[in-house]
């Protein structure tokens, strides 16, 4: 599949440590860009980092929240809202903490979700924005798990992550809290270089093969019926 850059703003600025959109991001954004929104559109983004989709969903007139563990990461999106003059309720703090109590229409998560040895979540530095554990599902899960608490009634989540962490694991605990959710797109990208600097290791939990050379993105969309 091809991803389109247009589809997000251009020239955000990001302070040293934040996440810049990459191909995940560009991925979630075409599926972003296939939802409705509008002024009654209540949307929440799950770990912002430059603040990038928030801004897309802002752009076309929906009521923001976005929130991100990192300060730098919240003080970039905050930033980029003001150069932007678009609208956005930026959090600091752990996604469930913050939004406790609130639903909306749309959740859009691009959570950390490579594989990595320590079994804690980094508490500190740009490994927090990819870092997710043994298996890459240490949030991934828990926005799972929250979801349904997230949502609307007719609410969506949409969510990328690699195809690595088990796509079919994230459909089956979806529907098992009860969203309808599917794969609905699907991105072959090279490995970057925290893939490359891991192969051994990712080999030896049979999490890729000596020729990988080729990353699987997913799209997964649940709806809360």
């Amino acid at each position: 599949m091809a991803l389109s850059l247009p589809l997000l703003p251009v020239a955000l600025m990001a302070l040293p440590g934040v996440y810049q959109p990459q191909a995940d991001t560009l991925l979630l954004a075409q599926a972003l860009a296939q939802e409705e929104l509008g002024p009654r559109t209540d949307a929440l983004e799950i770990g912002t980092g430059t603040g990038a989709l928030a801004l897309h969903a802002a752009g076309r007139g929906a009521r923001v929240t976005a929130v991100d563990v990192s300060w730098p990461a919240v003080v970039t999106a905050r930033l980029n809202s003001l150069r932007r003059r678009l609208p956005l309720r930026v959090l600091h703090g752990d996604f469930a903490a913050r939004t406790a109590g609130c639903r909306f229409d749309l959740v859009v998560a691009n959570p950390p979700y490579v594989p990595a040895p320590g079994v804690w979540l980094p508490s500190r530095g740009p490994e927090r924005a990819w870092d997710a554990g043994p298996d890459g599902r240490g949030v991934i899960d828990r926005i799972c798990a929250g979801a349904p608490a997230l949502l609307s009634p007719g609410g969506v989540l949409l969510m990328v992550h690699s195809a690595m962490c088990g796509a079919g694991e994230t459909l089956d605990r979806l529907t098992g809290v009860g969203l309808a959710a599917q794969v609905t797109a699907s991105a072959s990208v090279p490995w970057g270089p925290v893939l490359r600097s891991r192969r051994s290791w990712l080999e030896q939990q049979s999490l890729a093969a000596a020729a990988d050379e080729w990353e699987e993105l997913v799209i997964i969309r649940a709806q809360y019926l």
